[in-house]
């Protein structure tokens, strides 16, 4: 390795570290999600199980395995923590971050046009939120990234080419081992497309393959085999059925269900590098003629692969196109490299540049002019106007350096703004934290009051309740429909049945939303004593006792 790759990856993991690991802890685990994944490690834990993952007590096949062993993993190092339920993801951020580094290199063979794309991952807003959040996605798109790495790898370099398909075979397993039978799909249909068009299918058909293949099945059969052998129907109809065939053909979120949702998200989404991503792209497509090279090639179809796989199903979530966001990233940072260097015509990115610096200006105004309407919720409203004075020097800095086109320098102030509004808002997480988290509520009622008997719930807090509390938990939902995928709960969808749970003991406790207070109020009329004991951030505490 070369001392300069060498001195930008010692730099890439530093800024990577800070960027998507540094006070991960700070924060507790929200609702819905980053509970659900370690509340499952935490039950795996406590029936000392490493192939069957709880929820509610019960095995739940929504996700693989993968996730849940690096959970256990980093809670047997770090203690049962919010920082040790993040950090798999957190970790594997910054092996992404890594290999966007190797494959622009291997792929344009420039490294300062390497290290600039690595920078624009580490500083892009969603790469950013998936690295500190408890969620299979960012795992599984690093996986898929290394598998097309390795390929790629073995494509550019034929003496390679070997370790290259047996390397991409495994990262496929580790892929499905994390989320699925995606885990193959999205990198073998993008290799096979990019070898029909470079017409050189035969680059796969080979002994190595062979050795691929049998990594591949020793690393991510064993786990779905045993998982058949155990639990059979109800093992196939949970993960198979209900978490991949349903979400084809039914929407978990409607309002996502548009042609649409895709293409505007991932590009919204890469933010503050969306004008130039959306530039590079355009620029890219337009000019294809001109840019046959392999590299280029590979990343249009690993791009228009992940888009084709998820656009037609039905349950669209950002998440699930996360996997081409490393390519974006690359054309983003392509174009920008060869705008500083002159190598593009320079007024695209001198106004795209431009209205970033103005941008930056704005939503540090924006944060005062919103202040009046988030101030009852802030403990004090200092850390705001530091954030926005921080952000204002930033915004004048960069309109500076665009003037004088001084790119490069423009190019690390506008990485820096993430970084500043990432620790600006974790210096008002206590404030924060009561809204996205149901610790607060659940140490409230735990400490205060004594009772053996479930705890009511929302629906959004149940999982969140059990995992703070340890106790059982019961859904109330009026009306509503059942988690999408099945969860092992008395749930309560009716006044009926809440009225028939009620009348069963003498006393019920409950962490509920604002909706919920209204249905017990009603429901209470004449037949119980309804007692709001604590509001904590959008949760209320109540007690439910008869007249």
């Amino acid at each position: 390795m070369k001392k300069n790759n060498l001195i930008h990856l010692l730099i890439l993991m530093g800024l990577a570290y800070i960027y998507l690991m540094f006070g991960n802890g700070t924060l507790s685990l929200t609702n819905p999600d980053e509970v659900f994944y370690a509340q499952t490690a935490k039950e795996m834990i406590q029936h000392k199980s490493w192939m069957t993952p709880y929820l509610f007590g019960q095995p739940q096949f929504e996700k693989p395995i993968l996730l849940y062993w690096l959970m256990r993993i980093s809670i047997g190092i770090f203690g049962n923590t919010s920082f040790a339920a993040r950090f798999a993801p957190a970790f594997f951020g910054i092996l992404g971050v890594i290999a966007v580094y190797f494959i622009t290199l291997i792929g344009f063979k420039n490294e300062k046009k390497a290290f600039i794309s690595s920078l624009i991952l580490l500083s892009s807003g969603f790469y950013i939120g998936l690295s500190r959040s408890v969620f299979t996605d960012l795992i599984f798109s690093v996986l898929i990234l290394f598998a097309l790495l390795f390929f790629y790898w073995g494509y550019a370099y034929p003496r390679r080419k070997g370790w290259g398909i047996i390397l991409f075979f495994a990262a496929m397993a580790l892929a499905v081992l994390a989320k699925g039978p995606l885990g193959c799909l999205i990198p073998l249909s993008t290799v096979v497309v990019f070898l029909f068009i470079k017409k050189d299918l035969k680059f796969l058909f080979s002994k190595y393959s062979l050795w691929g293949l049998l990594a591949f099945s020793v690393i991510a059969l064993p786990w779905y085999i045993l998982m058949e052998i155990r639990y059979g129907a109800s093992f196939n109809r949970e993960f198979f059925y209900n978490d991949h065939f349903v979400r084809l053909i039914k929407a978990e979120h409607p309002d996502n269900d548009k042609w649409y949702f895709y293409p505007f998200t991932m590009i919204g989404t890469v933010f503050p590098w969306c004008l130039y991503t959306l530039i590079g792209l355009v620029y890219l497509l337009k000019n294809i003629k001109r840019h046959l090279e392999s590299f280029n090639i590979f990343l249009i179809v690993w791009i228009t692969m992940v888009l084709l796989i998820f656009q037609f199903a039905h349950s669209k979530l950002t998440s699930y196109i996360f996997p081409l966001y490393p390519a974006l990233i690359i054309i983003a940072g392509d174009f920008i490299y060869n705008s500083i260097s002159g190598k593009n015509k320079g007024r695209l990115f001198y106004f795209s540049s431009l209205i970033m610096a103005v941008f930056i200006l704005i939503v540090s105004i924006g944060l005062i002019a919103a202040l009046g309407a988030f101030a009852p919720y802030l403990s004090s409203k200092a850390p705001v106007y530091a954030l926005s004075a921080a952000l204002f020097i930033l915004g004048i800095l960069a309109l500076v350096l665009v003037s004088r086109k001084k790119f490069l320098g423009f190019t690390l102030v506008l990485a820096s703004s993430l970084l500043v509004i990432l620790f600006g808002s974790a210096s008002i997480h206590e404030d924060i934290e009561p809204f996205v988290s149901s610790k607060a509520a659940s140490e409230y009622l735990i400490k205060n009051y004594t009772f053996s008997g479930p705890i009511i719930c929302s629906k959004f807090y149940a999982r969140g309740v059990k995992f703070y509390t340890d106790k059982e938990v019961v859904v109330v939902d009026i009306p509503g429909t059942p988690f999408f995928s099945p969860h092992p709960l008395p749930f309560l969808n009716s006044h009926l049945k809440v009225r028939d749970f009620l009348a069963q003991r003498p006393v019920n406790y409950g962490i509920i939303k604002r909706t919920n207070v209204k249905d017990f109020e009603y429901l209470s009329a004449g037949y119980y004593k309804f007692e709001v004991l604590k509001q904590i951030g959008n949760e209320y505490i109540i007690r439910v006792t008869p007249l």
